[in-house]
């Protein structure tokens, strides 16, 4: 009987352990932070979404949104909750979810009963709550988790050019007299009394977020874009005045107020329940992290290079890339810096799809005006993406620049796993084939090659020594090698 008792105590123990596992939010791996554990599993994140508007868009369908990423086999996307929006026509985008209309727009803020909203309406009163608006969340954030999806809860963003014109927390569109100061101003230390109404507003969703385990907090989006200290130029032949050929260095004030947001949290969170990440958004392209916050759990960079990973690989935290585009519409481009970034060792990329707006909720509208890609066939690629990652056993894996030795007329990224498996990502640029050149262990092995854009099987082969042929044709290819006993 005492036996008995032992095991069926033991049981109760594993069945508690499992089951804990998949109720708590999403985190970093224990094992092998670099990727995160949801649900039980090793997991990365993989997205191709809408721009960010999918709750303070009353006219955005979002059941229709999730489902169709779900089914397209992604499982992340990107939300702004309201303290930044935009209007329409700006950055060029036509049928921008993050610009409704007047009568669509609908934000943490309860509306006044005085006349003068920049975009139309009555001002905001940022003392009360618009209940509805935080049922319309929690609905998005049910539907995302029956879908499966993990929501990047963004808190705020840079102002640019004109947001601070349209923003709620502006002294212009609210009635309690927030200071009158300048964009660069707003989200820093330096903003009168606009600090203390951004507290309570992260509180706020903190608090009604708190019940949910699929979602992580990012403090900022692109806070170097009009707060930043430090100019690179990175491409000494482009045009001066493109921001794609600068890395914008973030300003010390900025950072500070980061920090300031990110204990917020950290402190909300500590009277409740649940405890998630929080990520930060570091630069554009790539930066070696300095001084990191000990808040920040998901280090993530736009329009991202795989050395923002090896760059930050020391930190043992996740590395994301969390906003491409502004590179032209083309399927390839995108696929390859997805792939690129992942086989660097990342843990996390997202797509900003022009081809999701309000009425086309399924993403099917490829005939959209934007700065940047997006369609149904390139979701389809990067759900294959995902799924070549699935199957592997991800914790074991770490980035490899040792194992491709040679790549003639190709460019590759590798992760490899206790010298028993290698993975390489390569891209062609040759028209014939050539051999690889790999530096393996002595050994006999099986390579199974793999077609990166359908994810069919292209050829599996035996083979010994440190050579192997790439099968023909230009299309980008995965290769996994296993050592066989």
């Amino acid at each position: 009987m005492k036996k008995i008792i032992l095991q069926l105590a033991g049981l109760l123990l594993i069945s508690t352990t499992l089951l804990s596992q998949t109720t708590q939010p999403i985190k970093l791996h224990p094992q092998n932070p670099h990727y995160f554990l949801y649900k039980g599993k090793p997991t990365l994140l993989v997205g191709s979404g809408e721009h960010y508007g999918s709750v303070i868009n009353l006219g955005f369908d979002y059941k229709t949104y999730l489902q169709t990423i779900a089914q397209d086999g992604l499982n992340t996307t990107r939300l702004f909750t309201g303290a930044y929006i935009e209007k329409p026509g700006d950055f060029g985008i036509k049928n921008n979810t993050l610009a409704p209309t007047e009568q669509n727009l609908i934000l943490p803020w309860k509306r006044s009963n005085q006349t003068g909203f920049e975009l139309g309406g009555n001002k905001f009163d940022l003392d009360k709550w618009d209940e509805n608006y935080f049922v319309r969340l929690k609905q998005f954030m049910t539907e995302a988790d029956h879908q499966g999806v993990i929501v990047e809860v963004n808190l705020f963003s840079s102002y640019y050019q004109h947001g601070w014109e349209y923003s709620p927390l502006n002294t212009k569109n609210n009635i309690n007299k927030t200071a009158d100061i300048s964009a660069a101003l707003a989200n820093t230390l330096l903003n009168g009394n606009i600090l203390a109404c951004q507290e309570k507003y992260v509180r706020k969703i903190v608090k009604e977020l708190n019940g949910f385990n699929n979602f992580y907090f990012e403090v900022q989006n692109e806070p170097y874009a009009i707060q930043k200290d430090t100019v690179i130029l990175r491409n000494e032949y482009g045009d001066v005045k493109d921001f794609r050929n600068f890395l914008e260095i973030v300003s010390q004030r900025s950072n500070d107020w980061q920090r300031k947001v990110a204990s917020w949290i950290k402190d909300e969170e500590s009277k409740l329940s649940q405890r998630h990440l929080i990520s930060q958004n570091i630069s554009n392209f790539q930066y070696p992290v300095t001084n990191p916050d000990p808040n920040i759990s998901v280090f993530n960079f736009h329009y991202a290079l795989p050395k923002a990973v090896s760059e930050n690989y020391y930190l043992n935290k996740v590395i994301g890339f969390n906003e491409t585009g502004f590179a032209g519409n083309l399927n390839t481009t995108y696929r390859r810096q997805a792939w690129r970034f992942l086989m660097a060792g990342g843990a996390l990329f997202n797509m900003l799809d022009y081809s999701f707006s309000a009425g086309m909720e399924t993403g099917r509208d490829t005939s959209y005006k934007a700065p940047g890609g997006g369609s149904p066939e390139l979701r389809k690629q990067f759900g294959i993406l995902k799924h070549y990652f699935d199957a592997l056993d991800i914790i074991k894996l770490h980035p490899d620049q040792q194992v491709v030795k040679a790549s003639p007329g190709a460019f590759t990224e590798a992760l490899s796993g206790n010298n028993r498996q290698w993975i390489i990502y390569i891209e062609h640029l040759a028209m014939k084939p050539y051999n690889l050149s790999l530096n393996l262990p002595n050994g006999k092995y099986k390579a199974v090659w793999t077609d990166a854009t359908d994810g069919t099987t292209l050829k599996s082969v035996v083979f010994n020594g440190n050579d192997i042929q790439v099968p023909d044709g230009l299309n980008d290819k995965v290769l996994q090698i296993s050592v066989l006993k």
